[in-house]
This record gives structure tokens, sequence and C-alpha cells, in this order.
């Protein structure tokens, strides 16, 4: 039986994930903030308590965790929170969105027989990565721009792991996927004339529903697809999810992210 863990998956695109998966007879583990409000979908399911914005949680998840993973689904995320850091003294976007998930990674790869998972969004090519400043410490800080800082970060993360599993000898893949525009309710964070044109607008440019921001996410856990792939919704109708072309990755930046990662979170 396959082995999935998808991160945030009490709502949203999570959510449809784990429920499509173990429609399929797969065993899912949804790992949430909040285990007490998720209700999780039929078949073989289990909640399990995960907070990506504490350190000391992902670390408590991962030691918890045994046998194989067949697949990990780095979906969780958060968009356009106002500043704030994290009790590990992250910026919001950057702890939940990229640390987290890269100690969640780190320390499951050993499990890990199959693939990692890692949702961006078209908004990475917005990203600005300056590894001097990720914590928005020394710049006027800004919602967006941190939310695809860490898209950016995404991506970059993808392509350096997809590396060194290569490296290593290993057949496990890293992959990349982005839902594209859907009614996710990721917006909702969104204030003042940003919140009154996301209102107006929305309607228009996100008339999909959630299923279709998830069938990149389900191709790219399920697909046929190679190591360091970006899967996007491909068709107007999301039906045929495609291979993305990402812009030229920095393959030097994404060494030096993951070493500045690593350093941060001790993984």
């Amino acid at each position: 039986m396959t082995t999935y863990l998808v991160t945030g998956a009490g709502s949203g695109l999570g959510a449809i994930t784990a429920r499509e998966l173990a429609a399929t007879g797969a065993r899912v583990v949804l790992a949430v903030r909040d285990p007490a409000r998720v209700t999780p979908p039929p078949g073989d399911t289990e909640v399990r308590r995960l907070d990506l914005a504490d350190l000391a949680s992902v670390r408590a998840f991962a030691a918890g965790w045994a046998g194989d993973l067949d697949v990990l689904i780095n979906n969780a995320g958060v968009m356009a929170v106002p500043h704030a850091k994290t009790a590990d003294g992250f910026e919001t976007h950057m702890a939940v969105n990229h640390f987290g998930p890269f100690l969640l990674t780190n320390l499951l790869l050993p499990h890990v027989t199959g693939r990692v998972v890692t949702v961006s969004s078209n908004l990475a090519r917005r990203g600005k990565l300056p590894l001097d400043d990720l914590n928005w410490e020394h710049r006027r800080y800004s919602a967006l721009g941190a939310y695809n800082q860490s898209k950016l970060a995404n991506l970059l993360f993808t392509h350096e792991l997809q590396r060194r599993l290569s490296e290593a000898g290993r057949d496990t893949l890293a992959v990349a996927a982005h839902p594209g525009v859907a009614r996710t309710g990721l917006d909702r964070h969104f204030r003042g004339v940003r919140a009154a044109v996301v209102k107006a607008l929305y309607p228009v440019i996100a008339q999909k529903k959630p299923e279709y921001g998830a069938r990149p996410i389900l191709f790219a856990a399920t697909g046929d697809v190679p190591g360091g792939a970006y899967v996007g919704p491909g068709d107007r109708s999301g039906g045929r999810p495609k291979l993305e072309r990402q812009r030229s990755v920095d393959s030097d930046l994404a060494r030096r992210l993951w070493e500045v990662s690593a350093r941060l979170t001790g993984g």
C-alpha cells in the first residue's frame, strides 16, 4: 500500500489532495496544526499534529514517524499575512512555506522511497531572494513580496534537493507543482486597498474550483514525471496537468539557500 503524507491537509488544496489519494486506496496521513478541527476523508487515513511555524513541532513530528513514506507532499502554506516573527525568529512566510518544509523533508528523507512534492506558485517568478535578509529585518516589509520570496525558495529547494538525491544515487524524486489561480481561500489575509482589488477581481481571475488547483499536485505526486519537474494545471479545465517551463534556475543560489536554511534550522 502506498503511503502519502500531506501537510496542510485540513482545508483547501491539501484536503482535496488527501481525499483524492485516499479514494485510490492509499494510506494518507494528514498533517495539520489543529487535528481536533479536521474530519479525515473516508479510507485509510490518519490525522497528526504538525505546526510548520514551530521547528520543535517539526522535529517531534519527524521523530514520531516510523516505516516507509512513499510520497511527502509539502502543501501547507500562508499568503500575504501581516509581518510577524515565529518563536524561532523567522518571518512567517519563510517559516511556514520554506524553513518548516525544508527541515521536515530533511528529517523524513531517510524514510521517503518515492518522491517529495513541494507546492509553489506562479508568483515565484516575481520573487527575490536576498540570502542576507531572508527574514525581512533590513527591508520594508511587503506581505505579497514575502510570499513571492518563499515560493521562489520552494523552487530552488526542489532543484537543489533533486541534485543532491541524484548525486547520492537515490531513485527518490524531487518535484514541484503550482495550482494556477483557483478559489482556495489563501487570499483571506489581504487587507486595505489590495483586499478591495482582490474582492473585485477574484470572481474573474479565479473562476476555478479548488479541485482545479489540486490536480497538478496530484499529478506531481502520482504521474510519470522526471525529477526536478514543475507541474502546472495545463489547459483551462485543469484536466490535463502539464510540465511547466521554468525560468532558468540559479543553481548556485539554490545551493547557497540550502546551506543557509540548513544552518538556520539545524537541518
